[in-house]
């Protein structure tokens, strides 16, 4: 079992953004960002490779509402994937990293 399915489960607090039926968003415990929140889905999807374009529409549409609701839809944040080892991904559960609340660089986001 992952951390985020123990996060889903409630066995590791988190401190939510957004929750809905299918997914979840939650800041992220080491920051890259001003603003770094993780948006999961709450079904165990490996990542974006295996992952369904319906779901992904989905999930697409709630990021921008947690982009709404801390308030970076309108100033730019960015929106991360890492896919697979060489990617960089730590955890085998699809999860976005939204990052905004400043001007961004390319070095040390994740």
């Amino acid at each position: 079992m992952t951390i985020f399915e123990k996060i889903i489960k409630g066995e590791i607090p988190c401190k939510k953004v957004l929750e809905n039926d299918e997914f979840l968003a939650f800041y992220d415990i080491n920051p890259k960002a001003p603003i770094h929140i993780l948006a999961i889905p709450k079904v165990c999807v490996k990542d974006f490779d295996t992952a369904d374009s319906m779901m992904l529409g989905r999930l697409s549409g709630f990021i921008q509402e947690v982009a709404k609701k801390v308030n970076i839809d309108k100033s730019g944040y960015r929106i991360i994937s890492n896919i697979g080892s060489d990617g960089g991904q730590e955890v085998p559960h699809l999860h976005f990293h939204i990052l905004g609340g400043g001007k961004l660089k390319w070095e040390n986001l994740v």
